[in-house]
Parts: C-alpha cells; structure tokens; sequence
C-alpha cells in the first residue's frame, strides 16, 4: 500500500503540471479582430498588456503585407531591410522567448509609416512588471507616456484563463519540472 501512494504522488504532480503549464502562456492576437492592417493604433493595443516569455504574438493579415522583426532603431525609423526576421504567410505566430522589448513592422513600403508597427515589451517568466506602454526612444528603451492611467485589459478574443495564482512560468521550467516527476516516479 505504501508503494502505491509513494508512486500516485508523483502522477499526481504529473498530471497537476500537465493541466497547469498550458494555461500560463498566453496567445495574444495583434490587433485583435482587425488584425495586422494599415490605419492601427498598435501603442494602444498594446497599453494595459503584460506580455511575459512564453506567451505569443499571432499577427493575422493579407496579402501584401510582411511581419518583420526589427531592432529599436529601424522600428523608430521605419527602416526596411535589415530585418531580423520576416513572414509573409499571412498567419505568422511569434514565441516570446526573450525578456525586453521587441519592434515589428510591416516591411512593404510605406506601411509602417502608415502605422503598421507595433513595440512590445516582454517580462521575464515569473517577474511582475507593469503592462507594456509607451514608444521606444532612439536608444532602445521604451518610455511611458506622462500621466497616463494603465489599466489591465484582459481581450475577449484571447480566449485563455488567467491562472488563479498569477504566476507565470516558462515552458522550459515546465518542461524540466514535468521530466523530475517523471524520472521520480519511474525510479521510486
């Protein structure tokens, strides 16, 4: 009987990690319903977001468009061809997997000019900032506009709960934690 529970313990953490782990990340759809177009306030969409490592950016658009990563200086000046990465597929889906401040933009002429450029800050996993505002100055960093009120804004169309605890975790600390309780349940 001891050898039961000892072994049902670790399934259980097992199974807990499995159901936890999906939850923490979020998927985040630039522009929400309106997707990745010309004519966007993206500093808007993004005001009242925290974006953590692990979570995603889904970029939704049509023809004629690029999702162009971007360092802070190009972003600023909306300079295309020196991207750092590009799509053009129409569903392009960026992990977050780095904390800092991360520039995009719609690398067909004019575009991000027009505003299709969007400057997101991501938290390391598990840190608490505050939500992602402001514009990047010409040295990198992201300042925030004076006396404005953030307020956390959860979109409708995320479509992925909130943990109860408010921790976020990395996939790779998941991942790790989920392969000790397997090797422990397998060798107790």
């Amino acid at each position: 009987m001891a050898g039961l529970i000892s072994r049902s313990v670790p399934c259980a953490i097992l199974v807990v990690l499995c159901t936890v782990v999906p939850i923490l990340a979020k998927d985040y759809t630039v522009g929400d319903s309106s997707g990745w177009a010309i004519g966007m306030d993206y500093s808007t969409w993004t005001s009242g977001k925290t974006f953590s490592v692990g979570d995603s950016l889904v970029f939704n658009y049509g023809g004629g468009h690029t999702v162009d990563e971007v360092r802070a200086s190009d972003y600023s000046t909306c300079t295309t061809g020196n991207a750092i990465t590009s799509d053009s597929s129409g569903a392009t889906t960026i992990a977050l997997k780095t904390a800092g401040t991360h520039y995009f933009i719609c690398g067909v002429p004019g575009h991000c000019g027009s505003g299709m450029k969007v400057a997101v800050t991501v938290a390391a996993a598990g840190s608490s900032t505050s939500p992602s505002s402001g514009t990047p100055s010409s040295d990198g960093t992201t300042t925030s506009p004076a006396g404005s009120n953030v307020t956390n804004y959860k979109p409708s169309s995320n479509n992925v709960p909130d943990s109860s605890l408010g921790i976020n975790i990395s996939p790779f600390v998941a991942l790790a934690s989920t392969c000790v309780a397997v090797f422990v349940m397998v060798f107790s």
